[in-house]
């Protein structure tokens, strides 16, 4: 197992990663004391392959457990699915030391930490994550939210887990899109501070497509690093540097809410968001020419869409308005300055959006 340290002021956590150690999370809660009752929030698929394993280190060291399923999809995140868990939880939560692990990808992350962080103004959470997106973003740095009709992730909170707990060996179990949707996250870290990462997957794509366990622990424990060193510096995104997470997410998260979470993945939705996003950089005259095709082609190598399809511009540009990084009236954009480095800019001319996403349709 390896561990990294996300040390914060108030609330210092581990990540750590490792092949088969869903059973000994329980030997990590112990010093931790989130609790005696475990409340593992998590859809049908991933409890039937992994939840007896994660159960059984449980109850070994005398915890007892409640599953809680949801469905698969954002369609998860809702208000309603939100209270109806909280709902049930307090009906069960009689003369118990309840603590929540979130064991899924990043629907389930942000739905149970959100649960976590509001039931009796806050409860022990743990993080369990089970996609590669989850593993080397979302699960990390203590976003949680839910949707509400008009945009994603509107109501929500900073609320940091206990423990991260990834095991590469759930990934095993994840169909070829849901591993290129969280290779959509790492090639974002690439691009915005780590280009030796983003030339590690240029050579690499094909043992990532096949899940080669070795590169894997390897770019998990990257990007893990460097999700922590980011949330260290500006753990509730006040200070500006954590705002460069949200490379590609700004149109990403515009394609999601017009499409209603239908047709795309998160992580599909941000390499188009990416695919923007370089577009906008050139068109700025921040980045080469030679960037835009470079960054396309490993978006494409890796089988992420090229084209954004089934939304209008206008719903795009309209969901845009409501993104959580508009400033004082204007939109905010994280654009690449190369391979390796962003910046922040603050009202990009609606012109150059609209090309820039009118390129991608």
């Amino acid at each position: 197992m390896h561990t990294v340290k996300v040390d914060l002021k108030d609330n210092n956590y581990n990540i750590v990663i490792g092949n088969q150690i869903l059973k000994d999370l329980g030997t990590a809660l112990k010093p931790l004391k989130v609790g005696t009752d475990a409340i593992i929030i998590t859809n049908p698929v991933i409890k039937r392959h992994h939840g007896g394993a994660l159960a059984a280190g449980l109850r070994s060291l005398g915890m007892s457990v409640k599953f809680i399923e949801v469905p698969s999809g954002e369609e998860s995140k809702s208000v309603d699915q939100a209270f109806k868990l909280i709902e049930e939880i307090a009906a069960y939560d009689v003369k118990k030391q309840i603590f929540i692990i979130g064991f899924g990808g990043g629907v389930i992350g942000d739905l149970a930490g959100f649960i976590a962080a509001v039931y009796k103004r806050g409860i022990p959470f743990v993080q369990v994550p089970t996609t590669l997106l989850a593993q080397v973003d979302s699960a990390i740095g203590g976003k949680v939210a839910i949707d509400l009709p008009v945009g994603k992730n509107l109501v929500g909170a900073f609320y940091q887990p206990k423990i991260v707990w990834s095991d590469v060996s759930v990934l095993s179990t994840l169909d070829k899109r849901q591993i290129q949707n969280g290779l959509a996250e790492v090639v974002k870290y690439g691009i915005i501070c780590d280009r030796p990462l983003f030339d590690l997957i240029e050579r690499n794509i094909e043992k990532l497509l096949t899940l080669d366990s070795m590169i894997f622990v390897d770019v998990i424990q990257i990007c893990s690093r460097i999700k922590a060193k980011v949330v260290m510096s500006d753990e509730k995104e006040t200070q500006g540097m954590r705002v460069i997470l949200n490379f590609g997410h700004t149109i990403g998260h515009a394609i999601e809410a017009a499409n209603q979470f239908k047709d795309y993945h998160h992580g599909e939705a941000v390499a188009l968001g990416m695919r923007v996003a370089v577009n906008i950089s050139f068109r700025m005259g921040l980045i080469s020419p030679n960037t835009v095709p470079r960054v396309d082609k490993v978006l494409s190598d890796i089988g992420l869409p090229e084209k954004i399809e089934h939304v209008h511009l206008s719903d795009i540009m309209r969901h845009m308005e409501h993104d959580k990084k508009f400033k004082e009236g204007k939109n905010r954009f994280v654009l690449a300055t190369g391979i390796g480095g962003v910046k922040v800019v603050q009202g990009v001319d609606q012109g150059i959006i609209q090309a820039a996403v009118k390129d991608c349709m």
